[in-house]
């Protein structure tokens, strides 16, 4: 029997104490601990994105991290990004430019390009499809994703 851990974190700025194992996933933790769904878990591997989190405050790959490793960080996940009443500007963009087909990469698009937009507020088209290089998506040709971040840039840059 593995003994647990006890780990405090900041999750979407509510702080939480909780016994763990200590080779729980973080994207687990979140999701099955704090029931945060939106944090999906696609390759298990880092490769995909879907799982891609805010780790104080940069984009990191939740599924190749353990929740031990959380103790004493901030995390913010796609829930803290906005509601269905009060849109993230970029995610206005992926519904304007539509920009998801099943959606289920979209959180880790989403938290990927708003990480990297604080950094490069006004991107070329290829220093977007650089951006996006880690995240994969099955169902579009990633053009519509370009123009949303694009979009989403401008949006962002106008509050």
């Amino acid at each position: 029997m593995t003994q647990k851990v006890t780990i405090t974190l900041k999750v979407n700025d509510v702080e939480y104490t909780r016994e763990v194992e200590p080779r729980l996933l973080l994207s687990d933790f979140l999701r099955h601990e704090l029931g945060l769904t939106g944090t999906h878990v696609g390759c298990e591997h880092g490769l995909c994105g879907a799982c891609t989190i805010h780790f104080d405050g940069e984009a990191a790959r939740s599924c190749t991290m353990f929740a031990v490793m959380a103790d004493g960080h901030e995390i913010h996940t796609i829930e803290s990004l906005g509601t269905a009443e009060n849109l993230h500007p970029l995610q206005e963009a992926f519904h304007e430019e539509h920009a998801l087909q099943c959606g289920f990469c979209t959180p880790g698009f989403l938290m990927s390009t708003t990480s990297y937009l604080k950094d490069n507020p006004n991107p070329t088209d290829a220093e977007i499809r650089e951006a996006i290089d880690g995240n994969f998506c099955r169902c579009t040709g990633y053009e519509n994703i370009v123009k949303a971040v694009r979009a989403g840039a401008q949006k962002m840059a106008q509050k």
